[in-house]
């Protein structure tokens, strides 16, 4: 219980389990801070559009029949627009078919919107930010303002420019967002937490994505990671 335990994020759209975790964020204790990632921006985002249509609706919040008829609406007005992008990873769906109503997805909904994008503390004198995906001080390049609408965004979808562009100087970014499974990305190394220094601006900059949603899909080496500030030492489930 003297510990602090920081969740980086991405609670929901990470295996057969997203109502149990939705479940869990409603009751942390005290010592547990969860951040936002982009998974939980998405799944809110999904509920509001539903509540704004459904303000259009003679819908009752509570009634599983009137949910699903809320749903099946959005889904074709998302249909009559490829720019509005709803339940893509369809847990929305999966959540209503289980049984659970627009009210408890409203909740979980409201919970996530609470949930801030950093965490930001300090060890041993050095400044240190949590965050899901990367941190900046400020979008001040034009391909920066191309790529993300707002810092909000960039905490929550920066990959390889979450350390390129990203960071603090004399200190230290602990993000997720990109496993370190996948050979193909910046943080890449075989499911270990990444970590990469930039002498120049003395930037501590840690992965600890290692892809353990990955596990359902049978990846080898995905693991959940945890990283202790104090040390730095890592430890792995």
């Amino acid at each position: 219980d003297s510990d602090t335990l920081i969740c980086a994020g991405d609670y929901v759209d990470k295996g057969p389990k997203n109502a149990e975790v939705l479940e869990w964020i409603m009751n942390v204790p005290p010592n547990v801070i969860l951040l936002r990632g982009n998974h939980d921006e998405d799944f809110a985002q999904n509920i509001e559009a539903m509540r704004i249509i459904s303000y259009k609706m003679d819908l009752d919040r509570d009634s599983l029949q009137d949910t699903k008829t809320l749903y099946q609406s959005m889904k074709k007005l998302a249909k009559k627009d490829a720019s509005v992008k709803f339940d893509r990873c369809e847990t929305v769906y999966e959540l209503i078919e289980s049984g659970y109503t627009f009210s408890q997805l409203c909740a979980w909904a409201d919970r996530i919107k609470n949930m801030p994008y950093l965490y930001e503390t300090k060890v041993s004198g050095r400044t240190c930010i949590i965050v899901h995906a990367g941190y900046i001080r400020r979008l001040d390049t034009p391909e920066l303002k191309a790529m993300y609408s707002s810092r909000e965004e960039f905490y929550m979808n920066a990959r390889g420019d979450g350390f390129t562009n990203g960071g603090i100087m004399h200190g230290m970014v602990v993000a997720g967002h990109t496993p370190t499974i996948k050979e193909e990305e910046f943080a890449y190394n075989d499911g270990q937490v990444f970590r990469r220094y930039d002498e120049e601006r003395d930037f501590l900059f840690y992965d600890i994505d290692c892809g353990c949603w990955m596990r359902y899909a049978e990846k080898k080496n995905a693991r959940l990671a945890c990283l202790r500030l104090e040390d730095e030492k890592v430890f792995y489930v």
